[in-house]
Parts: C-alpha cells; structure tokens; sequence
C-alpha cells in the first residue's frame, strides 16, 4: 500500500505516462489528417461525445465505488483478524496458563492466511513459528489458515480439560477462534469471487473506445491544440478505470493493494510479546510503498 503521497504520485505519474503519450500520439495523427488533408468525415459533432462521456463517467464511478468497497471490507476483515488474534493470545495467557505453542501458532495464522489469499509466500515465517508437530499435522492441507485453527481449537481443549477449566471460559476463548473463522471467510469470499465482467471489462472497453473517437469530435474546435486537451480528457477517464481495476483487487502483490505483510507482523509482534519472546524483524517502508 502506498503511504507517502509524493513517492505515490510518482508512481501514479509513471504508471500513466506510457498511456498518456499513446493518447498524444493518436490525437497528432487526427490533427494532421483533418488540418492538413481537410478529412470531411472527422467533422463529427461534439455534442452526443459530451453526453456519452457524462454518462461514462457516471457508470465509471459506480464501478470505482464498488471496487473500493471491495477493497475498504478486506480492510475490515483483517482488523477483525487483528483484534480476534490479539484476543485470543490475551486469554491464552491469562486464563490457559500462557501456552506458548498456542500463541505462536496463533502468531503463524495471518502469514499462512497472508500467504492463501495473495500472491506471496509465507511459508518462511509459518514455519518459524509453527511448533514441528502441528507443521506436520497440517501439511498437506488444501486450507492451512483452516488447518491452524482447528489444531488451535484442538489444543485450546486439551489446555481446558487439563487444568479443569469452566465450560464457559472454554467457550469464550473457542468463540475467538470462530470469530476469526469468519473473517477469515469474508477475506475468501473477495478473493475468489471477482467483480463481474460488466464492472470489470466493459468500463476499459468503454473508456478505450472513447478515447479513440474523442480527438475526432473536437479537432474542428480545438485545431492544433487538440492533442494537449483530448489528450488530458483522455487520460483522465483512463486513470479513473485504473484506479477501479487496482482497488477491486485488495490481496494482489501491487504497490494499491493491503499491507498483508505490515499487518501480519503486528500481529505476530503483539503475540509473541505477551509471552516475552522476540518478534521477527519489523517490516520495512521501502520506496514509499509499505508490503
């Protein structure tokens, strides 16, 4: 995710130039055909280009409002791994006696969940911090995320049983981990069902088709000036499709989607704390852009 504007309006502006100068290029190629060779069939009225792109424009930010929502809820969820995950690792100690492979795994839980939803691998810092048999018992497992939290809950009765401890109490800490079963859910259901085609294709199609015709529609206004104003326009309905195909994808590896890796740290370090052990190096800001 990027966190420093200026460094974000770099890569915004790099992103975009490469389109900006195609734009440029295709309205110089329209200029020099109506100024030069007095094309007939370029003197289109602007009119009708106006309405379309108002309407374009509306359908545009329906679809960016609806890849941000997608975005801002897998946000949400992962606070609500955070806070379930902090939880979880409070009761374990104040109420199981502290058990420490009990906290690491929870610890290893958001790399492995991290890892499934994205397109990185977490595997290093799962197997940092899985004790050797509960690696074991869930390797193989299509779901590992899954697989840690059924040896937590596993483990959790086993503590519970052990000390003698209130089926309540028991129930309490077991509702944490239903809790982040649920979320856990939520962040699956985004990664694996897509915004439709009619949000996802269509507004580039739209955009790109507009594009092309808006230089013909106002070379009889704008003259030799129309690839500095087309040009801009242009740019403009691209960068808003840009910006809604870059959100509706939150767990992508690129520099718009969620800080996975930060958020999955904080949890291991506020985990791993509690029981007095030393967290993993703390992830690194690195050209603005913070993994």
């Amino acid at each position: 995710m990027i966190v420093n504007k200026r460094i974000g309006l770099t890569i915004l502006l790099r992103e975009s130039i490469g389109i900006l100068l195609l734009l440029g290029a295709w309205d110089f190629v329209v200029v020099m055909l109506y100024q030069l060779f007095h094309q007939e069939w370029m003197e289109i009225p602007t009119l009708p280009i106006s309405l379309i792109g108002s309407a374009l424009a509306l359908f545009m930010g329906v679809r960016n409002n609806s890849a941000y929502a997608r975005w801002w809820e897998g946000r949400t969820l992962w606070g609500a791994v955070t806070n379930d995950s902090r939880s979880f690792g409070r009761q374990v100690v104040s109420i199981l006696g502290g058990r420490r492979d009990l906290v690491r795994a929870m610890a290893a839980y958001p790399h492995a969940l991290r890892s499934a939803l994205g397109e990185v691998d977490g595997s290093d810092d799962v197997n940092r911090l899985l004790a050797p048999e509960m690696a074991a018992r869930i390797k193989g497992w299509t779901n590992q995320p899954n697989g840690i939290l059924v040896q937590l809950g596993i483990g959790v009765t086993e503590e519970a049983t052990r000390l003698g401890i209130d089926g309540a109490l028991h129930g309490q800490i077991d509702r944490m981990l239903s809790d982040l079963a649920n979320a856990q859910g939520g962040l699956e259901r985004i990664r694996k069902t897509p915004l439709p085609i009619q949000y996802s294709v269509v507004p580039r199609a739209l955009a790109n088709l507009f594009c092309i015709v808006l230089p013909i529609s106002t070379v009889q206004t704008l003259g030799w000036v129309t690839p500095l104003g087309s040009s801009l326009v242009g740019l403009l309905f691209i960068v808003l499709d840009k910006t809604g195909a870059d959100l509706q994808e939150p767990f992508s590896n690129s520099p718009h989607a969620l800080p996975m890796a930060s958020m999955a740290r904080t949890i291991e370090t506020d985990l791993l704390q509690s029981i007095g052990e030393q967290p993993g190096p703390p992830v690194r800001i690195e050209n603005g852009i913070q993994p």
